[in-house]
């Protein structure tokens, strides 16, 4: 099959100096022994343009000189709106809030525009608020707008990155990242968390998508597009005084290159690599004055990136002459060597100028006074944080701004999915699409009648992916997306404008005889680390429309496979079964965008081609660094006529992965290495229940099959009251380290049926491999839960570890015990979010 690439420009002149020779006399910075040495002399050095008046500069000063010890200590820590209040906001002098994934007002993440609004103003009345005769120093509000303004029910939200990657077009991003700070400033927000500028090389990694390229000249041409487009030209003039909000590139640096795409981990690579490869977006970003960068979760050769002096101070800020303030990611410092989330000085003196401690900032903000004050944090240093912190504050025009409901376009709710920013992104959803393959089939004629199958048809939320209304953009339905249109809905409008006519059948089994299929299948959403896979591959769950193209392809209805996906992935069950195949990425809320690409106009011409290139090389089989099936820029246009195809070998070269990390038991099992045991509550008298049924506990334990999803797919626990009571546990060998997944809120779910009530408490706690794990924590839930019906029960991992888990040593996640009499039945145990609950256990109060 012939390979079509195509070639594009990369106009930063200074790209060239990242490939500079690494010379014997270069400048070395070796903080310690146990520190690899870095070379700033062989890094690029910028000239970051000039963003503040001299009279701007001096009102820093000013402030600066004013300011009280106490003020300057709160304006480097960010909390989280879910966390803090606005009395806490002036009674700590807080420089700035942010929201998390699942943070909204009044805890409410879902919570209408409006309110967005008014929290806003509270905040900012709040931090006006100080003490006679010292200065006030306006809040700043940052917020994950990484597709649109991805937070707020009824936003465009547009194609992610990798999509974005794929349509080639510089321009068509500034208009995004125009679009997207104008919704922004509709409910009251100064500053994003945008854009994304990694260079993922490992598509393993749950945060892959995030990344516009593997190709480090790809994202590079879209940084400085995208940074104008939210922050407007470089210049002196105010930021709010235009359509405008504060951008932030990240994450700096390599988060895009840890060992086995492990989100978080570590990126052993040589400083050169780290140099060409990761260091070339921020180029663009200092040349177009990006406001922020914010440092990355992950480590270069064991050290991470926020307690790196060497990468932050060095390089960032002295060679590449950033300008603007340095901000960590959610409680990044607390993975610092020698630091807690609750005190870090060390991420200070390495040159964050700014803490994200969403939940930890009060600890945080009380130890990192103690250390200004004792010389542990030079008072120099405190001053150049706040200076830089200030200094993107003034150069928004903060000072003179107002409350957020009295700026430009505040308030504005109909800016909010707006038709123009709704063309502009489905102008985008057309751009990225990628053909892979096309026998002939397309494009398919729109007075034909269209089967639409698979499971991904019709659900908005699948279809936008992470970081959509929540962290993870699960547990969501199409009615949270007013005006949006799923690919479905946009596929029957096309047909049923032009006389035809579309049926949806998600699995294929239509009523009326269709003249061709459209399936539509891929990957459900998933944010960070819970995106993180073994291999290259669908979950085998996600795999059943595969059945349904070979259904349909042996009843001679010609196929066309849309395949939603964060990431290219070892597909070619679905390849071969298909007549054509076209990747839709995470095309966002304007699906009709798809429609646009697959039909005939009204003279059976296409309307639109396919533009789309794939940004990154697609793989022959589930192997990270297998064999390529498609190289990067490859895609296929209705100008080269269809195609012949050759019948590709359908071995991933893997094992199956099951269910993937983070489930331990599903379908009534455990997962590969790991147990199900029975046993006393002290761990005596253990039975490890491999067949059922099976008896435990001197006959006090009865472990039988019953239904649920599938026949025998959970296992039913029977236990008779006894003085050494009765646990059932989910282990493993190796111990877990679940302190990410602690820090990013996840929660342990299990999927359950009260058969039985409890005649005495039930508790759940963990095991870990040393002998201590902390307390039990008390479920009065369960007894509350309605017999005979299957929930989803779940306990977040903070209420473990704030009961003394040592939650980087967890040999069993699970483990539910009781002294009294209780019959439950048990389907799945798994990391999960709170969206995916029916019940949500309060951890206890200490």
């Amino acid at each position: 099959m012939p390979f079509k690439t195509i070639n594009y420009i990369i106009t930063t002149a200074t790209l060239c100096v990242l490939a500079l020779p690494l010379s014997a006399g270069a400048d070395v910075q070796s903080p310690s022994d146990s520190v690899a040495p870095i070379h700033p002399a062989q890094w690029p050095e910028i000239t970051y343009p000039r963003v503040l008046t001299s009279e701007g500069e001096a009102h820093v000063q000013s402030l600066l000189a004013k300011m009280s010890v106490e003020q300057k200590v709160g304006q480097i820590i960010q909390a989280d709106i879910g966390s803090v209040t606005p009395d806490d906001v002036r009674n700590y002098h807080l420089g700035s809030v942010l929201n998390g994934g699942n943070s909204g007002p009044g805890g409410n993440d879902l919570a209408p525009a409006s309110e967005w609004l008014a929290l806003a103003d509270a905040f900012y009345a709040a931090s006006m608020q100080v003490p006679r005769g010292r200065p006030a120093i306006p809040i700043m509000w940052g917020t994950d707008a990484v597709h649109g303004h991805s937070n707020i029910v009824g936003a465009t939200l547009f194609p992610h990155n990798v999509g974005l990657g794929a349509a080639r077009d510089p321009d068509l991003i500034e208009r995004i990242g125009r679009a997207t700070a104008a919704e922004i400033r509709v409910t009251g927000q100064e500053w994003t968390f945008a854009p994304t500028v990694t260079v993922p090389q490992d598509y393993r990694w749950g945060r892959a998508y995030e990344g516009y390229s593997s190709d480090p000249a790809l994202v590079a041409s879209y940084v400085g597009a995208m940074v104008r487009g939210l922050q407007g030209p470089p210049s002196t003039k105010p930021i709010l005084s235009g359509p405008f909000v504060a951008a932030s590139t990240k994450h700096f640096l390599a988060d895009g290159a840890t060992q086995d795409g492990r989100d978080q981990g570590d990126a052993d690579i040589s400083e050169l690599e780290l140099r060409l490869i990761h260091g070339a977006p921020y180029i663009p970003a200092m040349e177009n004055g990006v406001a922020t960068v914010m440092t990355s979760f992950s480590s270069w050769k064991g050290v991470k990136i926020s307690g790196h002096k060497g990468l932050v101070t060095d390089i960032l800020k002295g060679r590449m002459n950033f300008g603007g303030l340095v901000v960590t990611d959610w409680n990044a410092h607390g993975q610092v060597a020698g630091c807690s989330n609750a005190s870090c000085p060390t991420a200070v003196n390495a040159g964050i100028d700014m803490l994200m401690a969403p939940d930890s900032w009060r600890a945080l903000y009380g130890s990192t006074l103690a250390q200004v004050k004792d010389g542990t944090i030079p008072m120099s240093r405190l001053d150049d944080a706040v200076a830089r912190v200030l200094r993107v504050k003034q150069r928004l025009g903060l000072f003179e701004a107002g409350k957020p409901s009295s700026r430009a376009l505040s308030g504005r709710y109909e800016l909010l999915g707006a038709p123009e920013h709704r063309a502009i992104a489905r102008e985008a959803v057309r751009k990225s699409l990628v053909m892979l393959k096309n026998t002939g089939v397309l494009p398919l004629r729109p007075t034909a009648h269209i089967l639409v199958a698979g499971d991904g048809a019709d659900d908005i939320a699948r279809q936008s992916g992470g970081w959509t209304l929540s962290w993870q953009g699960t547990g969501l339905t199409n009615a949270q997306f007013p005006g949006a249109t799923s690919l479905w809905r946009g596929i029957e409008q096309s047909v049923a404008k032009a006389g035809g006519s579309a049926e949806l059948a998600p699995d294929g089994d239509y009523k009326q005889r269709p003249d061709a299929a459209i399936v539509i299948f891929g990957e459900t959403p998933y944010a960070e680390f819970q995106g993180d896979i073994p291999s290259l591959q669908l979950r085998p769950e996600l795999r059943r429309p595969f059945a349904t193209m070979r259904k349909l392809k042996a009843a001679g209805i010609p196929v066309v496979a849309v395949m939603i996906t964060g990431r290219p992935l070892y597909v070619n069950e679905a390849l071969n079964q298909s007549d054509a195949f076209v990747t839709a990425w995470l095309p966002g809320s304007e699906g009709a965008g798809v429609a646009d690409l697959l039909f005939a106009g009204t003279d059976n011409m296409p309307a639109h081609d396919f533009r789309g290139r794939l940004p990154t090389a697609w793989p022959a089989t589930a192997q990270h660094g297998g064999a390529t099936l498609f190289p990067l820029g490859y895609g296929l246009t209705y100008a080269d006529g269809p195609q012949r195809w050759i019948d590709l070998p359908e071995d991933s070269l893997v094992a199956d992965d099951g269910n993937g990390p983070g489930v331990y038991f599903d379908k009534g099992v455990p997962a590969a290495s790991w147990s199900l045991t029975v046993s006393q509550i002290d761990g005596g008298d253990s039975l490890r229940v491999t067949t059922v049924p099976a008896v435990g506990l001197g006959g006090r334990a009865q472990i039988t099959a019953t239904d649920y999803g599938v026949q025998e797919g959970a296992r039913q626990f029977a236990i008779i009251a006894g003085s050494e009571g009765a646990a059932v546990e989910i282990g493993a060998l190796d111990a877990l380290d679940l302190s990410r997944e602690t820090n990013g809120d996840v929660l342990l779910l299990a999927t359950l049926r009260l058969d039985a009530p409890p005649s005495a408490p039930v508790s759940m706690s963990m095991r870990c491999d040393s002998a201590e794990c902390g307390r039990p924590i008390p479920i009065a839930e369960f007894a509350r839960l309605a017999p005979g019906q299957w929930q989803v029960m779940a306990v977040p991992l903070k209420c473990f570890a704030t009961a003394g888990a040592d939650m980087t040593r967890i040999a069993a996640p699970f483990r539910l015990a009781t002294t009294g009499s209780l019959g439950f039945s048990l389907a799945r145990v798994a990391l999960g979010s709170a969206a995916e609950a029916d019940t949500v256990i309060q951890c206890p109060v200490r």
